[in-house]
């Protein structure tokens, strides 16, 4: 072999090693970007239920708090809580709070109440999402009982009153932003809930598709 057709050959297999080293870098990017991808839709299907229990624990955007047991010393400082009721769209409900205010002492378990109408000749079904104001409360609001931790069904023309039981956690003392609070806005908003079409039965109790009912 003359020192040409070396030369050629050390080349051709320097070209070689550099293609096979660039398909594994780049085999390597294409992998490290599909798991990118992948690890970010997994967050983006997880963040929702993750942000609600993030904010329920801490109190987070205006979110109540959610307690077990309720405070073993209240304190003389009051705080009147407003209560505030709402229904979004395409929900026939008449819903407002029992009691427009309740002024409490901090640390006191406390109870409300807010009455919910079903004006439909239908059964319907609604969740209620909840926020305090002014935002930075809500670490302080804690909610030991409440209809809203669960949805809610109404009968036809049905009427049903709706308990809250909470209380102003003790802590909002040393908050210095919140030292001279003296109203707490706690608003509920129901929202409409669709559930599965039920089978028309007919007359001899069989479905549209004439299996039983």
């Amino acid at each position: 072999m003359d020192a040409g057709t070396a030369e050629r050959t050390a080349a051709e297999r320097t070209a070689g090693n550099g293609r096979r080293t660039t398909g594994r870098r780049h085999l390597v990017v294409a992998s490290a970007c599909f798991a990118f991808i992948a690890a970010m839709v997994g967050v983006t299907y997880a963040s929702v239920p993750l942000y609600a229990m993030f904010c329920a624990l801490t109190g987070f955007g205006g979110a109540t708090r959610v307690g077990t047991a309720p405070t073993a010393a209240p304190m003389e400082r009051e705080i009147t809580i407003r209560f505030d009721a709402n229904v979004a769209p395409g929900l026939p409900w008449a819903f407002a709070p029992v009691e427009r205010d309740l002024t409490v002492k901090v640390g006191a378990t406390s109870l409300a109440h807010y009455t919910a109408a079903n004006r439909s000749a239908l059964e319907t079904h609604a969740n209620a999402t909840y926020n305090v104001s002014p935002p930075q409360a809500g670490a302080y609001f804690v909610k030991l009982q409440c209809f809203c931790f669960d949805e809610q069904t109404l009968a036809p023309n049905e009427k049903l009153e709706m308990p809250v039981v909470f209380y102003v956690d003790p802590a909002i003392a040393q908050d210095p932003d919140l030292k001279t609070l003296s109203n707490i806005t706690l608003s509920y908003t129901f929202f409409p809930i669709k559930t599965p079409d039920k089978p028309v039965a007919r007359a001899n109790g069989t479905g549209a598709d004439g299996r039983p009912l």
